[in-house]
């Protein structure tokens, strides 16, 4: 197992501020992977039992391959259809949102995103009371 080291952020120069502690931070890459997958499941709308993820150093950075079905409005709801967006749009925009949102919780550069359509999901129609 290899472990991804990280390092230590630097602290703003003010008056109050106290010199870290000399050492570094480690994270396994299971914690990444984990993190990528929560992200990548609450972004598609899918439970993260539906996602697969597989990250990797690559040019400095992560790459991240994601496996996903992807929800889609019930055929038999034509104002939802003319609603979507296509496929191929929600894809690129899912790209570039999870991207920036993995830089932002693991702190890494992310060098690439791919992103696999494994099917489609229909959400169920929730009843109104």
């Amino acid at each position: 197992m290899s472990v991804l080291t990280v390092a230590s952020p630097s602290i703003a120069s003010t008056p109050d501020a106290v010199s870290p502690a000399p050492g570094s931070v480690r994270v396994h890459e299971r914690v990444i992977d984990k993190v990528v997958r929560e992200t990548s499941a609450v972004a598609i709308g899918v439970s993260r039992d539906d996602v697969n993820v597989e990250t990797a150093e690559w040019g400095g950075g992560l790459a991240v391959r994601i496996a996903a079905k992807l929800p889609v409005p019930d055929l038999s709801d034509l104002e939802a259809i003319e609603a979507a967006v296509p496929v191929l749009e929600r894809v690129r925009a899912l790209q570039a949102e999870l991207a920036e949102e993995f830089a932002r919780l693991t702190g890494r550069d992310i060098r690439r995103v791919s992103f696999t359509v494994t099917g489609a999901i229909i959400p169920k129609r929730k009843r109104v009371r």
